[in-house]
C-alpha cells in the first residue's frame, strides 16, 4: 500500500509506502517532516549525495590507475 505525495506546491510527487512496523499515515508525517527545502527527503539526498561522491572517488581511482 503506498501514495502519490507532493511535497511541496509545483513539484512531483514522491511516493511513499508502508514498511516494517510503519503504517501510511506515520511514513506520509515523516516524509513531510524531513521534505522542509527540496522535493525529496534529506535523508534520501544525503544518501544519494555521499553514493555519488564515492562512486566519483572510486572512479578517480581507476583513472589513477591506468
Amino acid at each position: 500500500m503506498g501514495r502519490a505525495l507532493r511535497t511541496q506546491d509545483g513539484v512531483k510527487p514522491v511516493y511513499v509506502s508502508t514498511g516494517h512496523l510503519i503504517d501510511l499515515p506515520t511514513a506520509v508525517t515523516h516524509v513531510l517532516a524531513l521534505t522542509p527545502r527540496y522535493r525529496l527527503p534529506e535523508t534520501t539526498r544525503q544518501a544519494d549525495r555521499l553514493s555519488r561522491d564515492a562512486l566519483a572517488a572510486a572512479a578517480d581511482k581507476w583513472k589513477e590507475a591506468e
